[in-house]
């Protein structure tokens, strides 16, 4: 394989950014995550790796945060000369002109990069998302809906996504014009053509479709070839890798496949969840009927006058089932009808709030317990989660065939009770109702 580094992104939630970390690590590219812009003598220990990833939080930041945080974060990204820089969003694409604004960050991004327009791919069928036509659809429980009738998506807490052409939500976060490239043109004789066709007529923005393994492999195809000196500046879901690793597969950049150490089962974990997704609720039923000690917190209690106190107790509680054997789940909602996000959203910067005191809780159990693995539960949980709890990066661990785009991980830190630790960081609407309970019980690849 050659050595050049192929791929540096940015995530715009945690989550999002191991997924990508993921399906790198899946087609045998050594990836690395880092919590924030790396040190030069941090980012010599992953030398060897062919990604490097920042994790963000723009997925639930305002336009003006993405305009004072997202340039030295892109500067970062371009300085290091990969071949492709990506601004990873998650395949369900959720987000609005107020939070998560995708349209600014591609502005942005086109600005520093000095780029006329920036490639957009959303689709990975890997995670049953479809791009056809311009159009989301989205799997759910055995079914695949359209982004705007998807039972869950159709109504988060916080950016409802109630259009799915692509082109027209985008078109409410951003004055840059857009264009489409359709399934049928990629899978045409003359795709490249037709691209560039497309391209001369001046579009900012290119969505491309991906609604099966074909469209995947040529979107990847196009990408590769429209790299460009200093990084070509793409945005999109993990559909992104996945369509490149296709393509450095077929021409032997890439080898496709890695192996990966079985991991074995441990006594207990712990588990701190901030979603409100009905998945997520499924899972902590499942995990509380498989040997789980469930902890009900109130999450209003996390962001009141004694929240130092809800924390106190709830880490008390917590270390009670852990120190007694068992694995322990705290969290702040079972489903969408617990949620409390319109008393929660009175306080500035709530939501954050609750993220970083779940990562306070879930710090002190493992430190306190010797814990050897853990879940974050939650897309923006996650993301402000983890950052309590001092880790500098991630490697990816084991891929969870079963549950894609939430693998186990490794934390690379300089605090020694979280250096080594095996964590799992989960969207709301990602995995099997087992997932707590299957990182309890190991992985196979």
């Amino acid at each position: 394989m050659s050595k050049e580094l192929l791929l540096g992104y940015y995530g715009d939630d945690l989550t999002g950014s191991t997924d990508v970390m993921e399906s790198m690590a899946l087609g045998g590219v050594p990836t690395v995550l880092f919590m924030r812009v790396p040190d030069a003598e941090l980012q010599a220990r992953f030398a060897h790796c062919r990604a490097m990833g920042l994790a963000g939080t723009s997925r639930s930041e305002t336009p003006d945060w993405m305009d004072e945080h997202l340039p030295p974060a892109f500067a970062w990204m371009k300085g290091l000369g990969a071949a492709i820089c990506h601004y990873k969003v998650c395949s369900t694409f959720d987000s609005s002109p107020a939070v998560g604004n995708i349209g600014r960050a591609i502005e942005i991004g086109k600005t520093l990069f000095e780029q006329d327009c920036v490639p957009v791919a959303v689709g990975a069928p890997q995670l049953r998302r479809y791009t056809s036509f311009g159009n989301l659809f989205a799997g759910y429980q055995g079914q695949v809906y359209r982004i705007d009738r998807h039972p869950v998506m159709s109504r988060h807490p916080v950016t409802p996504m109630d259009e799915a052409d692509l082109l027209l939500h985008l078109a409410r976060q951003t004055g840059l014009r857009s264009r489409l490239v359709d399934g049928p043109t990629l899978l045409s004789t003359d795709a490249a053509a037709a691209v560039d066709r497309v391209l001369e007529d001046g579009p900012e923005i290119l969505l491309l479709d991906i609604d099966s393994a074909e469209t995947q492999r040529a979107v990847g195809e196009q990408l590769w070839r429209l790299r460009r000196p200093g990084g070509l500046y793409v945005a999109g879901s993990s559909g992104v890798e996945y369509a490149l690793m296709a393509e450095w597969v077929r021409s032997g950049i890439a080898p496709g496949k890695a192996r990966f150490e079985p991991t074995p089962a441990v006594d207990r974990i712990a588990t701190v969840s901030g979603s409100v997704s009905p998945t997520t609720e499924r899972q902590i039923r499942h995990a509380l009927a498989n040997g789980f000690d469930g902890i009900a917190l109130d999450a209003r209690d996390m962001i009141g006058e004694d929240s130092d106190a809800a924390l106190d107790k709830a880490v008390a509680a917590g270390l009670a089932s852990l120190g007694d054997g068992r694995s322990v789940i705290l969290y702040t909602a079972l489903g969408s009808s617990a949620d409390l996000g319109a008393e929660i959203d009175k306080h500035a910067g709530g939501r954050h709030h609750i993220g970083r005191s779940l990562g306070r809780i879930l710090n002190r159990l493992v430190v306190e317990q010797s814990l050897k693995r853990a879940v974050i539960a939650g897309g923006d949980t996650s993301s402000h989660a983890l950052g309590q709890l001092g880790v500098d990066a991630l490697t990816v661990r084991m891929p969870f065939p079963q549950s894609p785009g939430s693998p186990l991980c490794v934390a690379h830190s300089r605090a020694a009770g979280i250096d080594g630790l095996e964590i799992a960081l989960k969207g709301g609407q990602v995995g099997t109702d087992a997932y707590f309970a299957d990182i309890r019980d190991g992985l196979e690849a």
